[in-house]
């Protein structure tokens, strides 16, 4: 039962921000007012029912940031930080290899408007798969082209999906599945380990809010999501 099993959220909040093109980590951004991006990120996992305890993965240089905001925002449950590595699969690891949670939930820290909701029902998933993940369907036709941009084949877009976080795994299995595939350099999301094992890794149909700030003009753009949608629900 999900309720007898320990869970911890990582949020990543390490990356290097190039495409937003400021020159400052994204998640460091004011949404509002009084919080940023990653404050967002935090209070919404602080507020789980199903989540024990949070680590932060970040950089060296950006710890204090990291700090000023959990004194801020004074979460409830026990965060830590933890310094992240060179490829975001380096701070996942980082994080997980130091708890000893049942549960695993990974969270990009720059998608500020996931919803309470999809993060149960990816948790309350794990009771029949070791991986979980959010997504929302395609809805551009995909084509799969060649080394030389030659199509090569064409998707459905009923069986196409855009992949969000947060993903969720089994933690003993995600750790395995990381020390064993260390040196793949084309890991880009946790689930794509699980997948090398083929392991089932369930999707489940979020919806195109939570989006991952990317570029400048997607701040404007989660702004009037959050205005809209989540503010009332996270704020104290």
């Amino acid at each position: 039962m999900i309720k007898d099993k320990k869970v911890t959220a990582v949020i990543l909040a390490a990356g290097n921000s190039v495409r937003f093109g400021q020159k400052r980590n994204k998640n460091f951004e004011k949404v509002d007012e009084e919080d940023t991006v990653l404050s967002y990120s935090l209070n919404t996992f602080d507020k789980n029912k199903y989540v024990d305890n949070i680590i932060i993965a970040t950089k060296e240089a950006e710890m204090n940031n990291v700090k000023s905001i959990i004194k801020k925002e004074k979460p409830k449950k026990d965060t830590k930080i933890i310094f992240g590595g060179k490829e975001r699969k380096d701070s996942v690891y980082n994080c997980i290899k130091v708890t000893d949670s049942d549960i695993v939930i990974i969270h990009d820290g720059a998608r500020p408007a996931i919803k309470q909701e999809y993060i149960d029902k990816c948790i309350e998933s794990m009771d029949k798969y070791k991986g979980v993940t959010m997504g929302v369907k395609s809805t551009d036709t995909i084509k799969i082209a060649n080394d030389d941009n030659i199509v090569i084949n064409s998707t459905k877009r009923c069986n196409t999906w855009a992949i969000q976080t947060p993903q969720c795994f089994d933690r003993k299995v995600l750790l395995k599945m990381h020390e064993k595939y260390n040196d793949d350099k084309n890991i880009t999301d946790d689930c794509m380990l699980l997948e090398k094992e083929n392991y089932d890794v369930k999707v489940i149909e979020g919806d195109y809010s939570n989006i991952k700030i990317t570029t400048y003009e997607d701040l404007g753009h989660i702004k009037r999501i959050i205005k809209k949608y989540i503010k009332g629900l996270i704020k104290r």
